[in-house]
């Protein structure tokens, strides 16, 4: 980054003039789950936080959900607590719980801020759990048709987005975590997905873009590798019985999210580098969910290096 727009990022200064490919989504909300392994490489994790401030400067108003999976399943490891996830969704007793929140709201994030505001006083944490942000009640999961109590895990039923909007009209790039609270008053572990695609429909966003650690949504895995490059709502529902638990509650968080509203639900694999901003440039990468029918659904496509010019405005 120039002298000249480390300037004006620490100003909070209007940024360069939107590149062709952002120009769409200018003015626009986009929500961005970061998750995968992405989350534990250095050189991906920095890169990460540069195009997310790269669509802030372009004009895109960006909010990060974060997951926390692998340090998570680390810190229970240290503490000799069980790790054990059903159906996608990880069982989380109380004691689990506090590390969780231990994690996501006092390492994971913290980091996430840190790597963006290397670039200017822009990013801010919080979790649902504030201002009320989001509202869960306690989910059950669902294994061999038989309802499995998996604990202090939550469904969101109401997001309250004032304090992200508030936020955004600041020129902030709000950095979620996903608990939430319960009417009640208790707190909820969110699978991030589900948080970031409830988030996404209650601030009417462009987008939903889930970075994870796989090339798109295999249709007929383990017999296909091939990656859906389209599916509409209807033919994503039809799938969702018969996907595995990783890609389960991404699919159904992708689901939700284009039925609240959101124009389109994009899944992509964070491992390559600037993954985010090839979804705004239009290439084929990983798996598109839109409410409508738009192309063909299992249409191969490469992952060879992205067409046009993916230089990021400066911040």
């Amino acid at each position: 980054m120039t002298s000249t727009s480390t300037e004006r990022a620490r100003a909070g200064a209007p940024a360069a003039p939107t590149q062709p490919w952002l120009e769409h989504c200018r003015g626009r909300t986009v929500v961005v789950k970061f998750g995968g392994n992405a989350m534990v490489d250095e050189d991906l994790k920095r890169t990460f936080a540069e195009d997310v401030v790269a669509l802030r400067a372009g004009g895109v108003r960006p909010v990060v959900v974060h997951g926390g999976g692998p340090q998570i399943s680390s810190l229970l490891a240290r503490l000799d607590l069980e790790v054990r996830f059903t159906a996608g969704l990880r069982v989380t007793t109380p004691e689990v719980l506090d590390v969780v929140r231990m994690v996501l709201a006092g390492q994971v994030q913290r980091e996430i801020v840190g790597l963006i505001n290397a670039h200017g006083p822009l990013a801010v944490g919080l979790t649902g759990e504030d201002a009320h942000t989001l509202t869960a009640v306690r989910r059950t999961a669902w294994s061999d048709g038989e309802p499995v109590d998996i604990g202090l895990v939550g469904d969101v039923v109401d997001v309250a987005p004032q304090t992200i909007r508030a936020l955004l009209d600041r020129g902030c790039i709000p950095v979620v975590s996903p608990l939430a609270r319960g009417a009640g008053g208790e707190v909820f572990n969110v699978n991030a997905d589900l948080a970031a695609s409830a988030l996404a429909a209650a601030l009417d966003a462009e987008k939903l873009v889930v970075l994870t650690d796989v090339a798109g949504l295999y249709t007929d895995w383990p017999r296909s590798t091939t990656v859906a490059d389209r599916l509409d709502a209807t033919e994503l529902e039809a799938l969702l019985p018969r996907l595995t638990d990783g890609m389960a509650p991404k699919m159904e968080g992708c689901l939700r999210a284009v039925r609240g509203g959101v124009r389109g639900a994009h899944v992509v694999d964070g491992r390559v580098p600037h993954a985010l901003l090839r979804v705004f440039a239009g290439d084929r990468i990983g798996t598109t969910i839109t409410a409508t029918a738009v192309g063909n659904p299992t249409a191969p496509h490469s992952a060879a290096a992205p067409s046009g010019d993916l230089t990021p405005p400066a911040p």
